[in-house]
């Protein structure tokens, strides 16, 4: 790379999403932590990159790369099973989530605080609905009619509960500590 290529903002925005990411694997990691590990910054993380980064290959690649790196890690160190495979089951669903996430932080047009509240709720829904969904479907433990999907998303809401917590909080750490860089560094600004 040479150096007339060299991006601050975007070393400094995949620094933001790396960081987070470390921090979840760690909680991850923490039998101590478990009980929160639902406290994830995955949704700040979705949230974060969709919003800041300006081109659509970058958008989407960062965050789902930092996920997908943080999933291995996790499955490898923390939910190693004999026979498991590279990812958990119903990965699929996660990273469909993942990215209709990112999308919600593209639509972002002003980074205010009541922007980002409402962004991490509708990116907390999407999670629900759509991983829930993956846990429902095919699942003995539930009735595979519509009052089965319910009983699941209420069974889910402790979880959830937690998603929104972390992704609330995150959010708040990750964009505030940027926009006030970015009034800090102007070079962060850019395209």
């Amino acid at each position: 790379m040479s150096i007339d290529k060299f991006n601050p903002r975007t070393v400094t925005l995949v620094v933001f999403i790396a960081v987070i990411a470390a921090i979840r694997t760690y909680l991850s990691m923490d039998p101590n932590m478990f009980g929160v590990s639902n406290f994830s910054a995955v949704g700040a993380m979705a949230l974060f990159g969709g919003a800041y980064f300006n081109k659509g290959w970058k958008r989407f690649l960062f965050p789902i790369a930092t996920l997908f790196i943080s999933d291995i890690i996790l499955q490898v160190t923390v939910f190693n099973k004999p026979g498991g495979g590279l990812l958990y089951g119903g990965w699929y669903y996660v990273y469909g989530a993942f990215l209709l996430m990112v999308m919600v932080g593209r639509h972002l047009r002003k980074i205010r605080p009541e922007n980002i509240l409402l962004a991490s709720i509708v990116v907390v829904l999407i999670h629900w609905l759509i991983t829930d969904f993956g846990v429902w479907i095919g699942n003995p433990h539930y009735p595979q009619t519509v009052s089965g999907y319910i009983e699941c998303l209420v069974v889910a809401i402790p979880f959830e509960y937690r998603f929104l917590a972390g992704t609330i909080i995150y959010s708040a750490v990750m964009f505030g500590l940027f926009e006030w860089l970015k009034g800090r560094y102007p070079v962060l600004t850019g395209q």
